[in-house]
Parts: C-alpha cells; sequence; structure tokens
C-alpha cells in the first residue's frame, strides 16, 4: 500500500531539517525522497507497507515519534490516496477559537471559575456532556445578552491558520460546516469570521434580553456530531474517506472516528489517544499540510 508521513512544525516554530527527515526516512519501509511542503515547517515522506488496520499506522507513528525524540513536531501516517478531502468538520471552542465560550460567559456572572472545571470534565468525558451543559446554562440565568457581544469582542481569539484552512478548502471544493455544543450566538460570528459556509450549535433561550438559564431541547452533543457528520456525507453523496473532522473534547470523539481522516487538535489524552492523527504543536495549516496542501496552496490569509 501506498502510504505517507506527514512531519509538521508549528509554523512559528520550525523544527525540522534534514537531519530529522533522514531519521524519519531510515524507520519507513521503502521510504521514497521527501517532498517539502513548507521548507523547515512540514514534509511529506512517501513509503510502502502492508497495513492491515489503524493500530498499524499507529505503530509506524510511534517510530516515528521516537526519532521525532522531544522536537515539536506533529506526525500524520495516512494513505496517499484521497488526502484532499471534500467535507469539513469542525468544532469550535479550544479549536477554531482558543477559548471555552460558555466559561466566558460565566466570568461576567463571577462563576468562571466553577463553570470551566465543569467543562473540563465534560470535555474530558468524565461526566456526561448534556446534564453539564444543562448545569453550566442554569447559571447564566438573567445574564444580560448583550454579554455576547462583549466577549466576541475582548474575548475571543481565532486559533492560528484556521482561515486559510477553510478558504483553501473551499477554494478546492469542500463543503466546511462548524458544528459545536456552544452556542449559535457564537456560531454564527465565529464561522462568518473564518469562513464557513454552515454551523450548527445550541441555542441559548432569551426572554426580555436576558438569558432564561435554560437550552433548546435536544442539546446538539456527542451524538448529534456524529448525525451531522452522516447527514452533509450522504446529502453530498461522498463516501467517508472524503471527509476530514477535527476537534478537542469527548463530544467530538464519535464523528472523528467516523471521519476519513479524524484529527484531535491540542485535544484532551483520551481523544489523543483514540483519533486517527493528532497535533499537539502545530497551528491549524496542519491541517492542510495532512491532506498534501503546499504552503504556496493557501488562500485566505
Amino acid at each position: 500500500m501506498s502510504l505517507v508521513a506527514t512531519l509538521i512544525c508549528n509554523p512559528a516554530n520550525p523544527a525540522l531539517d534534514s537531519t530529522i527527515v533522514e531519521g524519519a526516512r531510515a524507520v519507513l519501509p521503502e521510504a521514497g525522497p521527501g517532498h517539502w511542503l513548507f521548507d523547515e515547517v512540514a514534509i511529506d515522506i512517501p513509503f510502502t507497507a502492508q497495513i492491515a488496520d489503524q493500530s498499524a499506522l499507529h505503530a509506524i507513528e510511534r517510530r516515528l515519534r521516537e526519532v521525532r525524540g522531544d522536537l515539536p513536531i506533529d506526525i500524520v501516517v495516512q494513505p496517499s490516496a484521497f488526502r484532499r478531502k471534500k467535507l469539513f468538520l469542525a468544532d469550535m471552542d479550544s479549536t477554531m477559537i482558543g477559548q471555552e465560550c460558555i466559561d466566558e460567559l460565566a466570568d461576567f456572572a463571577g462563576l468562571k471559575a466553577h463553570v470551566a472545571y465543569i467543562t473540563e470534565r465534560a470535555m474530558r468525558g468524565e461526566i456526561a456532556f448534556e446534564p453539564a451543559l444543562r448545569e453550566r446554562v442554569a447559571l447564566l440565568k438573567d445574564l444580560p445578552v448583550g454579554v455576547v457581544d462583549e466577549v466576541l469582542t475582548r474575548h475571543i481569539t481565532l486559533t492560528p491558520g484556521g482561515r486559510e484552512l477553510v478558504m483553501t478548502m473551499r477554494a478546492s471544493g469542500a463543503w466546511t460546516c462548524l458544528i459545536s455544543g456552544g452556542f449559535t450566538l457564537f456560531t454564527n460570528e465565529i464561522a462568518k469570521r473564518i469562513g464557513f459556509q454552515e454551523n450548527r450549535a445550541n441555542e441559548l433561550l432569551v426572554q426580555d434580553g436576558r438569558f432564561t438559564g435554560q437550552v433548546r431541547e435536544p442539546i446538539l452533543g456527542h451524538a448529534a456530531k456524529l448525525g451531522t457528520l452522516l447527514e452533509l456525507r450522504r446529502s453530498l453523496n461522498l463516501d467517508d474517506v472524503d471527509t476530514l473532522v477535527v476537534g478537542d473534547g469527548a463530544n467530538d470523539l464519535g464523528m472523528i472516528q467516523a471521519a476519513g481522516l479524524g484529527v484531535a487538535y491540542h485535544a484532551k489524552p483520551a481523544v489523543s489517544a483514540a483519533a486517527a492523527a493528532r497535533i499537539d504543536h502545530g497551528d491549524l495549516t496542519a491541517l492542510l499540510y495532512a491532506q498534501g496542501y503546499r504552503r504556496e496552496e493557501f488562500v485566505g490569509g
């Protein structure tokens, strides 16, 4: 089988050189010459091996990690065919943006630390997502809805590389969807800033300009995220291999595992361990390099 190992750095911290590349080639069976996607930042190394399942790919990845040592280099190992995906689903909080929106809202109620603790446990899979969301939303009762604008303006930062990722995939004909267990009050704006064609999230209920402390049911959680992937795949007449999913939390794991390429991005340990690929160091352009895009092909920076 024709395979490719992609070695990727954060562009703000290039760490690839010929020594690392040759060390990687030495542990790959029938490795070909490397093809630079961006000098010192990302390189493809083609190779050939008989692969029975995902565990065999992970075994190769582990050997490459040993060669890498402590250097901040991400490694993605996958079949060479069908690398450029036609459907992209992305989680929002702590993935496409650097924050958890509900934690930032809770800050206005003086409850950020308490809510953030619940959020962290839910994202690690230690507690069920749906009741944890209801509990946190109840704590927002009577907050004026106008605080959302202040959170968006002063507290939310886009993850570097996100707009390039979305716009480059769109330029190649992919459909892009922001899918969040957070709230439409945020996804509508974040999707617009980054360039997503579609977004889906939960709806916070509002009365007289204030949050009621309730979220519209049914809650968009683990099952709905996976269902969205399957629905869009059917409607676009795509195979599973044509899909790319990225997320960081336990409620993303179903869609990550069902994707052609499921990526755990700076993720919780259980998610990183179960995903086909993980990005621990790079920004979101790493997902373009994983698809074989060269830096000069990027759009929308």
